[in-house]
């Protein structure tokens, strides 16, 4: 054991075809809850509207107990500049960086080239149009993701709690595993996975009790009713 966190048998790589993405974590006893639900991916923001927002110092101690322990750490940005990046990788060193703005696929290929990780590239959807521009990034970004577009005027691309139909990912196949998000709960993903084939989730309002207060209770039971799914 190291930080109190037992370790996983199972190495990172061989989680990420399927599982869940706890996102916006900031304390330790909600990164534990993840890490013993069995979260395949942890997610940390660096978007300074977000309540979610830390800062990557903080990130960088938070993982420290899990790193390599079968789980994926994410550094969640939004149209994040080289400075960011750098910053990110100097001291979080994250697994993968997620991108939750209007970057291009050149971009991304930017980021990946310059931070030596793989890079989530999160759609906002609410039609099938929204879901066909991730076609340019598939095979770019080693993750997509797709997420509800967030109501008019929303200073947050994500985690806001809408949520979108979930058949338009219905038969959608990509060259990697995609990530459904926006409007999960414990109560709606076994419906959501069913529903829209997806071998990813990613939660973040779903779980907790107030804007950035996640609950440890909360991630326990979405990680359990994600197993249950997808079984």
């Amino acid at each position: 054991m190291r930080g109190g966190f037992p370790a996983r048998n199972s190495p990172a790589m061989s989680i990420s075809a399927h599982g869940a993405k706890i996102c916006g974590l900031s304390t330790p006893e909600t990164v534990k809850a993840a890490f013993d639900g069995g979260a395949a991916f942890l997610g940390f923001v660096f978007f300074d509207k977000s309540p979610r927002n830390v800062a990557p110092e903080v990130a960088a101690r938070l993982i420290e107990p899990v790193r390599a322990r079968g789980v994926r750490t994410v550094a969640v940005t939004v149209d994040p500049d080289d400075a960011l990046i750098d910053r990110l990788m100097a001291t979080m060193r994250p697994d993968l960086i997620q991108v939750h703005g209007k970057e291009t696929p050149s971009r991304v290929r930017e980021i990946t080239a310059r931070a030596g990780v793989g890079v989530i590239k999160a759609f906002s959807v609410s039609s099938p149009a929204d879901v066909d521009q991730a076609a340019a990034f598939d095979g770019v970004a080693e993750h997509l993701m797709f997420d509800a577009k967030p109501v008019e005027g929303s200073v947050l691309p994500g985690g806001t709690g809408a949520r979108f139909d979930w058949g338009l990912l219905t038969g959608r196949r990509f060259s990697r595993p995609h990530f459904l998000a926006g409007g999960l709960d414990p109560w709606n993903v076994g419906e959501a996975i069913k529903t829209s084939g997806t071998p990813l989730v990613d939660v973040s309002s779903g779980v907790e009790r107030g804007p950035g207060l996640k609950d440890p209770a909360l991630i326990t039971a979405f990680l359990d009713a994600v197993k249950r799914a997808q079984d």
